[in-house]
């Protein structure tokens, strides 16, 4: 009853705020997809069963032991497709300090044709998880649309498309997870683009960036792990990174999207523009933390199919 009146309290004061959103409107029990409990009970927890209050005890399969130290706070019941999850809220009276600046450091530059950039001349690219499999979920929706709506097979068929969407969706957490302990296990600093990545799934590349999950990876995933695994995160200003040249750092003027090399007519360093701006980063990041840049990396050959490391 309180998370119903919080939520129905909160839609009216954004009504008043933000006017597109418009009038509260009845929504029912099938629209919540989760409720909290806020205030708990004393021993709570035991080894593969909660208590809830007003509920009592219920079985569950723990994936992973309660830490050692905190107190539960709080009760988050989750309805998805494959079933029902619970979080639990812990709290600590312990501090964790930020993490320092290292000696190894990495600038990732967000791609179009790549997933992501970096410094150390590495392109990754992003499994294409909706697109590889649009075909098989549009033969669901073809069937899904000559059954009667509110039926039992409509139904079935229903949670079995919302089951293929999770899947999609675990895939792509799961190998976004791995990419960040990935970069995390190659050095100690993180420098990457200020970017508003709401923009990007609005613009021509929308489809794109929301099949790779760029936005959640670059503002949620890639800091918590950092933070998790004691690394320096830091984002850094997007103007200009490639339009500037990693080796010479003169100004080498605006590029067009299918300009895909990078190559600096003062100079005359050919590498991948994406790799470039991924180098201008870390070079930026390395001057915000008050470190030295010692070198300049050079892509020497076609493509930036070597590195070569010439001092000041």
């Amino acid at each position: 009853m309180q998370q119903v009146l919080k939520r129905l309290d909160k839609a009216w004061t954004d009504f008043f705020k933000v006017p597109e959103r418009g009038f509260p409107r009845f929504k029912t029990k099938n629209r919540f997809r989760s409720f909290i409990f806020p205030q708990l009970l004393k021993n709570c927890l035991d080894q593969g069963k909660v208590k809830l209050p007003s509920i009592g005890w219920i079985k569950i399969r723990q994936s992973r032991p309660y830490p050692v130290g905190f107190t539960p706070k709080q009760f988050q019941v989750v309805r998805r497709a494959s079933g029902y999850y619970l979080m639990i809220v812990f709290q600590s009276t312990e501090t964790v300090p930020d993490a320092l600046p290292g000696k190894k450091s990495l600038g990732i530059d967000a791609g179009i044709s790549n997933f992501i950039a970096t410094s150390n001349q590495e392109l990754i690219k992003s499994p294409k998880f909706l697109r590889s499999k649009l075909k098989k979920l549009k033969k669901l929706q073809l069937k899904l649309k000559n059954k009667t709506k509110g039926s039992n097979n409509w139904l079935k068929l229903q949670n079995k498309i919302a089951l293929f969407h999770e899947k999609i969706s675990n895939a792509r957490r799961d190998w976004l997870f791995k990419l960040a302990h990935y970069l995390c296990d190659q050095t100690d600093n993180i420098f990457v683009e200020d970017i508003n990545y709401k923009s990007w799934s609005k613009g021509l590349f929308r489809k794109q960036s929301l099949d790779s999950g760029i936005g959640s990876f670059m503002n949620e995933i890639l800091p918590f792990i950092c933070w998790k695994r004691n690394k320096f995160y830091l984002k850094l200003d997007k103007d200009y990174s490639s339009q500037e040249c990693p080796n010479c750092r003169l100004f080498t003027g605006k590029k067009l999207l299918n300009q895909r090399l990078h190559i600096c007519p003062y100079c005359n360093i050919e590498i991948d523009r994406d790799i470039a701006s991924s180098l201008i980063l870390k070079q930026r990041g390395k001057t915000a933390v008050g470190q030295p840049v010692g070198y300049k990396e050079i892509a020497c050959g076609e493509r930036g199919a070597g590195v070569e490391q010439r001092k000041l």
